[in-house]
């Protein structure tokens, strides 16, 4: 008998990975906007301290853009804004800043407007070539609309709450006594070259030639002594009761059949383990036929879990707190971002990513699309739903491990336990 015969009870080479493992580095975010640190771009072993100038504030907000994490890999476009950034449109009645395409090297299929009135103050009749999509930040605000079919509409909405204006259809706006600050709104139009400063208003009767106006309203040219030269944009109202009426004129057409309204802060959220969630789209609120949102609360040590939308892109308004995210493209590219309250984020249509709350306070942000349906994938969900030893061949976890996995979307999930 040969002595080359292999023996039947050695043991076999333990198996190789195809590639490497990933690294188990720590990538903790290094400090926040209220250290008291000179921050620098060293983690670890890496980088090395800053010998000229620095901008210590906008350091201390990003760090993960001065030190970022290790699996940072490649590049991709600047997913962030701070509104304090955009240029300030001061008027006598309130205040705009805008955010677009034009200011975000990635091209953006949404902008979005920051808006405050005053007290009585009216953002002026106009309409878009887009649709308006609205969330009350603070206070509360009259609208008024009329559709194509000459049906009226009136509303008043508070804070959480939300108003759709379809392209085309003509609006005014109407900060109430309510709150003596009057009203901060956002809104969000699904065009991402859009600019409020191209609206359509009614000083389109300073260039209309008189007669042309008489003849239009069957009336005196001298009835229209009065008519602005330029736009009014925003303007403080005549009266010091504003508004005057909670009713619409008469309409021998009647109200508009679908409420260009939604009381987005009287639905009830959907508890999570980590905070909670509410979705609003064409389901519930059926005018809004190119806009969806959810307004999402992650609790401190929690995080909107690691997830995608299949095709739509995703603008974020972040209101409270301090969010992380990383964004995940092909061939390993990632790149991690900072928010705080008054940014926005950007998320191309089908990128990985996740949101963790890295400050000691409640983080809460809006995700919109323009779509008419929300749709989310669950990194988790997929993966418990997927046969485990697929799983296990290709992320090497133990069965254990796979049976742990969520068959149901977590949406946002607690901080990992310490036990």
């Amino acid at each position: 008998m040969s002595s080359l015969t292999a023996s039947s009870t050695s043991a076999a080479a333990s198996a190789s990975p195809t590639v490497p493992y990933a690294s188990d580095d720590p990538n903790a975010v290094l400090w926040t906007q209220d250290s008291n640190i000179l921050p620098e771009p060293e983690r670890g072993n890496l980088g090395g301290s800053i010998l000229g100038p620095q901008n210590i504030p906008i350091e201390l907000q990003n760090p993960d853009e001065l030190a970022p994490p290790t699996t940072d890999y490649g590049d991709i476009p600047n997913a962030k804004w701070p509104m304090a950034l955009s240029h300030q449109r001061l008027q006598t009645g309130g205040w705009a800043r805008q955010q677009n395409i034009e200011v975000m090297s990635i091209a953006t299929e949404m902008a979005g407007v920051n808006m405050r009135l005053e007290v009585g103050a009216i953002r002026e009749l106009h309409w878009h070539k887009t649709a308006e999509w609205s969330y009350v930040i603070s206070g509360y605000v009259q609208v008024t609309s009329v559709d194509q079919n000459g049906k009226n509409f009136i509303a008043t909405v508070g804070p959480g709450d939300l108003w759709y204006f379809p392209a085309g259809i003509p609006h005014s706006l109407q900060a109430t006594n309510q709150s003596a600050d009057g009203v901060e709104f956002l809104l969000v139009f699904d065009n991402g070259t859009f600019s409020e400063d191209a609206t359509f208003l009614v000083h389109w009767l300073a260039h209309v030639p008189k007669e042309v106006i008489a003849k239009n309203f069957q009336t005196s040219i001298s009835a229209f002594n009065n008519i602005p030269s330029r736009e009014l944009y925003i303007f403080p109202a005549r009266t010091s009761l504003p508004p005057t009426t909670t009713q619409a004129p008469s309409d021998p057409q009647g109200t508009v059949p679908q409420s260009f309204t939604f009381p987005l802060s009287q639905v009830p959220i959907t508890p999570l383990s980590g905070g909670s969630v509410k979705v609003v789209d064409s389901t519930t609120f059926p005018v809004s036929l190119t806009i969806a949102a959810a307004e999402v609360v992650v609790e401190p040590g929690a995080m909107r879990e690691l997830h995608w939308h299949p095709t739509q892109d995703e603008w974020d308004f972040f209101l409270e707190g301090t969010g992380r995210m990383t964004l995940f493209a092909s061939q390993s590219n990632a790149r991690t971002w900072d928010y705080q309250a008054g940014d926005v984020a950007y998320v191309p249509g089908s990128y990985g990513h996740y949101v963790e709350n890295i400050g000691n306070t409640t983080l809460k942000y809006l995700e919109i699309f323009k779509t008419n349906i929300y749709q989310d994938m669950s990194l988790a969900q997929w993966l418990a739903l997927t046969p485990p030893a697929i799983v296990q061949a290709h992320l090497g976890l133990s069965a254990e491990t796979i049976a742990m996995l969520n068959k149901t979307k977590q949406v946002v999930v607690g901080p990992t336990p310490t036990s």
